[in-house]
């Protein structure tokens, strides 16, 4: 079963759309910013992007990490994380009816406990939808973008059992670990798995995405509520 959810939309009070997403012990909040400018490659085809970006404060987890920031240089593990959420995103989106602007998600982790990715695009997520309903409110477009919900999470194989959400003590003993990222239409957009200590068969991998597939349609409708109630 899942960890505690818990889904806050409009978090911040500056940013055109955001939430903080709680799964367990794991924080993320999720910002957006709007500006009206495309990357190079698509000046002047009348579409927009939706990128992201990912960090992980420097004491969301036992130890201090340093931050990337400092050093200049994103780690390749941040650069990884950041181009899936983007890609999630964009696969329920209808760049061509944005214009030519760019949504940037910010996700920050704030406390770590396994799941962080799989958390931030479930975060991001309802942070898109808050910052598309102010454009949106605003006349900056004037048709919905976005196809569907997306959300994401993660299942482990310990000690031969397959579980779902895993925190950070659970996954360190994962034979196996699978970050899943589902619409609400039952679709897969991404699977990333990995064989940690022993490989797993083809009948494993099938209950691993029953069981991811259940916990996804959960978090679709912590998000769907929490956009309902959210204050306008």
């Amino acid at each position: 079963m899942l960890r505690p959810v818990r889904v806050m939309p409009g978090f911040q009070d500056f940013a055109e759309g955001s939430a903080l997403v709680e799964t367990g012990n794991t924080k993320v909040l999720c910002s957006v910013s709007i500006e009206d400018t495309v990357p190079g490659f698509l000046k002047g085809k009348g579409m927009g992007w939706i990128t992201a970006e990912y960090a992980m404060l420097p004491r969301s987890t036992l130890t201090r990490t340093p931050r990337e920031g400092v050093s200049g240089k994103v780690k390749g593990r941040s650069q990884e994380i950041q181009r899936l959420i983007g890609r999630s995103l964009r696969s329920i989106a209808d760049l061509t009816l944005l214009g030519e602007r760019t949504l940037t998600i910010d996700c920050d982790v704030l406390q770590a406990d396994g799941g962080t990715r799989t958390a931030a695009i479930t975060g991001a997520y309802v942070a898109l939808s808050r910052a598309v309903k102010y454009l949106v409110d605003s006349e900056a477009i004037y048709k919905w973008p976005l196809k569907g919900a997306v959300a994401a999470t993660s299942v482990g194989i310990v000690g031969g059992e397959i579980l779902l959400d895993l925190c950070y003590e659970e996954d360190s003993r994962a034979e196996a670990d699978f970050n899943i990222v589902m619409n609400d239409r039952g679709e897969y957009i991404e699977i990333q798995g990995t064989a940690e200590t022993r490989p797993f068969s083809k009948q494993m991998m099938d209950s691993v995405l029953a069981l991811a597939k259940e916990g996804i349609l959960q978090l679709l409708e912590f998000q769907k509520d929490a956009l309902d109630t959210a204050k306008p």
